[in-house]
């Protein structure tokens, strides 16, 4: 451990507003052996910990201590004098955070203020560390800022979410006093009325008001001098229109109830409305919650309908199940065998959906969909899995993983494998700001009209069919042949499809690579380069394909992806379980499945069922490798499977022979035979 010795000149200035400077570098440090990040693999940390020594003057009132820091994952504690003062912000932003030094916590002379690691890997930078000789309160009230927002075509007071930041993006440490309707930490106030007074120490600002993915943002610079009040007023207007799609977060949880994240129920209701989430479904974990009580007290219970949800988190995984009926007894969450939990949840009263949460996720233990449980080139089980839920997480914006085409490779996988689940996005948000609520959404198609009297039971019929589309900062919408739309079955498409994809964005988000995949290959890919002018307002981009009709019935999905958000105002936060230290922010969007008949049979035929039937006609390889000639790799990747079931030898003599004409189907079975 290295300790810094930082003695400060503190005297007279312990009795003025003045702020002592402990220490004005900025340290990284690393609480465990290897780079969390790869932008801190090339800096030699300080060390685990962080030792301020200085002089000061007992302190007969409470003082403030206010340092920067940033990219803070786990609890990294503080201390003076070897006592607990307080615990760094679990935020990975840069902010400048404010602690509060209870009277006598100061010693007479020589003093020491550490900074603690957690037992656990994370890599920090912190410092310009300052001492207030004032009460936290008085300290971070320095001068008084009144917020008013408002919709530009109503006129209205609009909920949002303000940020606060410095001119070099960092979250400012500020107050608002408690009698408002707002949710408050560092750098971030939510508003239910579109008002809120905040006070904050002088000093330059941009002030930012967003209301979520489907409206512009609004930004104000000020300069705030000692003892100044001002009023800034912002207009926030529709960017994106999404008429006939409901705004919902089918993911969200409160500190009151799950115990971990730091918001409350209230707090919850008021993110929920200045997010623009009109759906929220409240699943917390094993307990029913209703929003509606704190909706109705924070005032923003006209701008979403709450549904009572519950995650169910057993040692097997955990699963969304909503609408729950109020006072119904829930499903138990002891229970390891997914068929059993499957059928409680069916059984639990009002149940209408049942939503496979974060399936690379470990907890307890277990991941899902780990290589040791599940075949992700064949979607096959390798665990005693129950594959009848209606709907998987693809996005879920507080659990991301470090490449997100895993989870969406996994849902392909199972598409071909012939089941037919739903793609939904939430932000599984426990919190007010560290992760942001209904940043990960499902947009799903439904009458909007009254966001705070949806029809439930229609919304939840709509989303089971796949008439649905997953966001996290893009809203890709498809067409085919100017008739089919997502959950549709396109039949009688004649020669070719015409594929229309508008990519809906708002002005503050950029969309770079649109991307067509056919039973989960990629058939096409539009790069963007940078666009000066939008084809129409709130559309980031507009493609159209044209593609030959294909020789067997195929799902088509589009995937659009852009730059991550970094600026505070809606930043994409980084992988909370990470695989890799190499991250790349990105906004994404996807759409479910348009189903394509294209052997005209009126039905839907997955690349298992024309497999199967191919693999139960053939005698041997030679035969069964003839026959795949017309086919795509999803349905040869599935007949290799079938017939590893049936007992051929994949690696045999046979099937090299088979193989030497047609090298494709050679790789296909090879994919097989890789993942055994």
């Amino acid at each position: 451990m290295k300790t810094l010795a930082c003695l400060v000149a503190f005297g007279a200035l312990a009795l003025s507003a003045a702020l002592p400077t402990l220490d004005e570098r900025r340290y990284h440090l690393r609480s465990g052996s290897n780079a969390e990040w790869e932008e801190f693999a090339a800096s030699q940390p300080h060390g685990k910990r962080l030792d301020v020594a200085f002089s000061a003057p007992s302190n007969a009132t409470e003082y403030t201590l206010l340092l920067w820091q940033d990219d803070v994952k786990l609890d990294w504690r503080g201390e003076l004098n070897g006592k607990r003062v307080g615990t760094l912000f679990a935020m990975e932003a840069p902010l400048d955070f404010a602690l509060p030094l209870p009277t006598g916590s100061l010693k007479n002379g020589s003093n020491v203020l550490s900074i603690i690691p957690p037992g656990e890997n994370d890599d920090i930078r912190v410092g310009d560390i300052r001492l207030i000789p004032q009460p936290l309160k008085t300290a971070l009230s320095e001068s008084t800022v009144e917020v008013e927002v408002t919709d530009s075509e109503s006129g209205r007071a609009s909920p949002c979410r303000l940020t606060i930041a410095h001119t070099n993006d960092t979250l400012a440490a500020l107050m608002a006093p408690t009698n408002q309707v707002v949710a408050v930490r560092p750098g971030v106030v939510y508003t239910g009325d579109g008002r809120a007074l905040v006070h904050l120490r002088a000093g330059n600002y941009v002030v930012s008001a967003t209301r979520g993915f489907e409206f512009s943002l609004a930004t104000s610079h000020i300069t705030m001098a000692a003892g100044e009040r001002r009023v800034v007023r912002l207009q926030l207007r529709r960017d994106v229109q999404t008429h006939g799609l409901v705004t919902c977060d089918t993911h969200v949880h409160t500190f009151t109830y799950s115990r971990h994240g730091d918001a409350s129920v209230e707090e919850r209701a008021i993110t929920l409305a200045g997010e623009g989430i009109e759906l929220a479904i409240a699943t917390d974990h094993d307990v029913a919650v209703d929003l509606q009580p704190a909706a109705s007290t924070t005032r923003t219970r006209s701008y979403f309908t709450p549904v009572i949800g519950d995650e169910v988190t057993t040692r097997v995984g955990h699963f969304n199940i909503f609408p729950v009926a109020a006072g119904a007894k829930l499903p138990g969450n002891r229970e390891t065998n997914w068929t059993t939990l499957l059928d409680s949840f069916r059984a639990t009263p009002g149940v209408q959906v049942v939503v496979f949460n974060h399936p690379r996720n470990l907890h307890t233990g277990f991941q899902p969909f780990a290589r040791t449980n599940f075949n992700r080139i064949t979607g096959e089980a390798r665990w005693p899995f129950d594959f009848r839920f209606d709907a998987m997480e693809l996005i879920n914006s507080s659990a991301m993983q470090s490449d997100f085409m895993s989870v969406f490779n996994d849902w392909f996988a199972l598409l071909n494998a012939g089941h037919r689940i739903t793609a939904v996005g939430s932000s599984d948000g426990h919190d007010v700001s560290r992760y942001i609520v209904g940043q990960g959404r499902t947009y799903i198609e439904c009458d909007d009209k009254n966001p705070g009297a949806l029809d439930v039971a229609a919304a939840c019929e709509s989303l089971k069919s796949g008439r649905a589309y997953v966001s996290l900062g893009l809203l890709p919408m498809m067409r085919i042949n100017d008739r089919f739309s997502v959950g549709d079955l396109a039949t009688n498409v004649g020669p070719t499809l015409t594929i229309k994809v508008p990519v809906l964005a708002p002005s503050w988000i950029q969309c770079d690579r649109v991307e067509l995949f056919s039973n989960g290959v990629s058939i096409r890919t539009t790069n963007l380069s940078e666009i000066s002018t939008r084809p129409v307002a709130g559309v980031a981009y507009e493609v159209e394909w044209t593609v030959p009709r294909p020789k067997q019935d195929v799902f088509l999905v589009v995937i659009a992806t852009g730059p991550g958000v970094t600026a505070p105002h809606w930043p994409v936060s980084k992988p909370y379980q990470s695989s890799s230290p190499r991250w790349t922010p990105l906004v994404i969007g996807a759409t479910n499945p348009i189903r394509i008949d294209a052997d005209g049979d009126g039905k839907f035929s997955s690349a298992r069922d024309y497999a199967r039937r191919l693999v139960n006609i053939a005698k041997d390889a030679q035969q069964l490798v003839e026959s795949l000639r017309e086919y795509d790799d999803a349905v040869a990747i599935q007949a290799a499977a079938l017939a590893r079931q049936r007992g051929f030898d994949l690696a045999s003599p046979e099937f090299q022979k088979a193989f030497s004409t047609n090298p494709a189907l050679r790789r296909a079975f090879a994919k097989v035979m890789a993942e055994e």
